[in-house]
């Protein structure tokens, strides 16, 4: 049979575990190249050796996204395989368009080729949008599944923008854990509220090996949790299937990729901030899910929103820096930290544009939807720098952290800062806790 040649187009996540679990020892397939898209700097780099395999000596080179009909012509491509999330389906076609008028095949791989099988009960929390609130589901399941006695470790999705052979398997137990691994803006907003609360977090490159780590953990595993990244679906096979959807975003959980396939394999469907959504939003949403997944349990919830210091809000004038990925291929216009800023009095949300400096003028060139907002982009040191000049810069009373992290920690910032915090709080249909312990007596775990 001949050996077919492939590009796996990604973001570095979802493109190297489908390599992993599906190309790397697979003689059948040749993967000529990764293309990389959303993230600066991945472009120019190389899967390395020691992760792709007997099969690829020299590693696998990584291109820009924008390259691909060239590399295709040039590299004699047979498939491409699109392997990332939160795009519209518009936008997954139109690259399909690109591939096949560059004569080769567009793919999607399922999760049959591409789920790894766990030997301990796994819960997933994924979701249908990027910035729907999985960090806080994650969070609230976990504590409750503590609280019962259970040691759970959280795996999350994949973000490995650094040296890649050193982030093959990485565990996050302290908050200085996360300075050790270098880790940017994005991964610390995911993994610090996980250790400042004392659970363990894996995740790095790949998730066959960390699979194996956090079964074995040495502070014990009864459960594994599955952390989503944007509307990825998961990398394990779920015991328990939790999707959070976004009524801010009524109709998306129809129309982004892979999100409606976490809709359409949930157990349980969440509805986030209906605290802060009008009604026919959450009917629209309501009624998706009831279309798309009608044996799934449905759960309304309230993104419950506190300030460490309001004083800082009312009557003032606002800087609010929001997450980045929420704002950016996200594609919300606010977030927890707008929200705030409104419920405590701001009299102004100042626009950061007049006062943008370096790569956050990329992104707001990139991103027109962004007004009076600063999303915290943070993947090196010079975005970091660019994202504390700009804070620095910007004419404004207090800055309000809506980010998962204390950005103070990371950047110097030379005004008054506020927290904003955010947690979930079911308000009509089933309870996560009765829903956890029916998963319990299922998986027959045995509680301390």
């Amino acid at each position: 049979m001949e050996t077919k040649n492939v590009i796996i187009i990604g973001a570095a996540g979802r493109d190297f575990h489908n390599f992993n679990t599906y190309y790397r020892d697979n003689d059948s397939y040749k993967v000529v190249a990764f293309t990389a898209a959303q993230i600066p700097d991945i472009d120019g780099r190389k899967y390395p050796s020691e992760l792709a395999g007997k099969l690829y000596p020299e590693g696998i080179p990584i291109y820009s996204q924008d390259e691909l009909p060239k590399l295709i012509k040039e590299l004699e491509v047979d498939e491409c395989v699109f392997a990332f999330s939160d795009l519209s389906y518009e936008d997954v076609m139109g690259i399909s368009a690109v591939v096949n008028a560059a004569g080769a095949d567009f793919k999607l791989l399922g999760p049959n080729s591409t789920m790894l099988k766990s030997k301990k009960p796994v819960i997933s929390v994924t979701a249908v949008r990027t910035g729907t609130g999985k960090s806080q589901t994650s969070r609230k399941i976990i504590e409750s599944l503590l609280k019962k006695g259970l040691k759970v470790v959280a795996v999350r999705h994949p973000m490995p923008y650094g040296d890649l052979t050193a982030q093959r398997v990485q565990r996050f137990a302290t908050v200085d854990d996360l300075k050790k691994h270098d880790c940017t803006i994005e991964e610390m907003e995911e993994y610090e509220p996980h250790v400042t609360r004392g659970n363990i977090v894996y995740a790095g490159v790949d998730y066959a090996d960390i699979l194996e780590a956090a079964e074995n953990d040495p502070d014990g595993c009864d459960v594994i949790l599955w952390d989503g990244g944007n509307n990825d679906f998961s990398f394990y096979e779920p015991d328990l299937a939790i999707t959070v959807l976004d009524p801010h975003r009524p109709g998306h959980e129809l129309k982004y990729y892979p999100g409606e396939v976490c809709l359409r394999t949930t157990d349980v469907a969440i509805i986030n901030k209906v605290d802060s959504a009008p009604q026919e939003a959450i009917d629209i949403v309501e009624n998706n899910i009831k279309a798309a997944s009608p044996v799934s349990e449905i759960i309304k919830a309230e993104s419950t929103i506190s300030v460490d210091k309001p004083e800082l809000i009312k009557g003032k004038r606002v800087l609010v820096v929001e997450d980045g990925p929420t704002l950016t291929h996200g594609e919300m216009k606010i977030g927890a930290g707008t929200v705030a800023a409104e419920r405590n009095g701001a009299t102004e949300l100042i626009d950061p544009t007049p006062y943008l400096v370096g790569t956050l003028k990329e992104t707001f060139a990139a991103y027109p939807h962004l007004e009076n907002v600063l999303p915290a982009m943070g993947y090196g040191e010079k975005q970091l720098k660019d994202l504390e000049e700009t804070i620095n810069n910007t004419d404004c009373d207090a800055v309000i952290i809506g980010t998962p992290i204390d950005l103070t920690r990371v950047i110097n910032i030379n005004k008054p800062t506020t927290r904003v915090f955010y947690d979930l709080d079911e308000v009509e249909g089933p309870n996560l806790d009765n829903i956890l312990e029916n998963f319990i007596k299922k998986q027959q775990l045995q509680l301390a």
